[in-house]
């Protein structure tokens, strides 16, 4: 057993077989202060872990992620084992059939079968018809509750769209870590991913405001009615504005 002086450093060594089962008091030789020490016979029944309450002793030290789980109107989810019709089906196999070989490596047109994927981070009193809506667009939605699900479903790079209120879990900074998981992304990636501001207070598309927020778009929220085509409208002005750039990197529009 080994006993280190609080004063000098200074290192003792004991033998265990001699160690009393309780707490006792030796002599330092180095400096002659006394040291209070502990049995280690003694010390693992009391140790914090044995006893408990302390967070080593609770649960697991790293906890699963939990991103935001896929919105589905009640309407799919009771015809969960056939919500894609025969028709839907043989258009969509149809569309990838007589696409062009050449075209599939450089198109510039987004493929009809891949819906984008957006992440709602928005207070809970518009949340589902916002999502409903964004489903009858043909859009695949993921609804945020919280900004850990949020921070969860943005860090597996599978979004191509992510819709932030400004007032989306304000306990928890939500606005702070959505866009700052945006503005940390490499250069690629943000280009893949475009960002929409909803506020309560700035004006639909205004490009200054959107650049000073470090962001793709503004909407106002008041006209939530309008959003699908106003995001038609802004993903066929963005997927413009790169088009030459995906045709070389051999990318689809997003």
């Amino acid at each position: 057993m080994i006993i280190i002086c609080q004063k000098c450093d200074s290192r003792l060594q004991l033998d265990e077989a001699k160690v009393p089962a309780r707490s006792f008091v030796v002599r330092c030789p180095n400096c002659n202060s006394s040291i209070d020490a502990e049995s280690s016979v003694a010390s693992p029944e009391q140790s914090a872990v044995n006893i408990g309450g302390s967070p080593a002793s609770e649960g697991h030290r790293f906890e699963q992620p939990n991103p935001a789980p896929l919105f589905e109107p009640a309407h799919k989810a009771q015809a969960s084992g056939s919500d894609i019709s025969a028709d839907r089906l043989a258009e969509l196999l149809a569309g990838l059939i007589n696409q062009p070989t050449a075209s599939r490596k450089t198109a510039s047109a987004r493929p009809s079968w891949d819906t984008r994927k957006v992440l709602l981070c928005v207070p809970e009193d518009y949340r589902e018809s916002l999502a409903r809506s964004l489903v009858e667009n043909d859009y695949q939605v993921f609804v945020a509750n919280d900004t850990r699900q949020a921070v969860d479903r943005m860090r597996e790079n599978l979004l191509d769209m992510v819709l932030l209120d400004s007032r989306f879990d304000p306990a928890e900074q939500g606005q702070v870590f959505v866009t700052r998981e945006v503005s940390v992304l490499r250069p690629a990636q943000r280009r893949r991913l475009f960002f929409v501001l909803l506020s309560p207070s700035l004006r639909s598309m205004d490009s200054h405001a959107a650049f000073l927020n470090n962001v793709n778009a503004i909407v106002n929220v008041n006209e939530m009615a309008d959003l699908p085509k106003m995001l038609e409208h802004l993903m066929r002005a963005y997927n413009e504005l790169y088009k030459e750039f995906n045709q070389v990197l051999g990318m689809p529009a997003l």
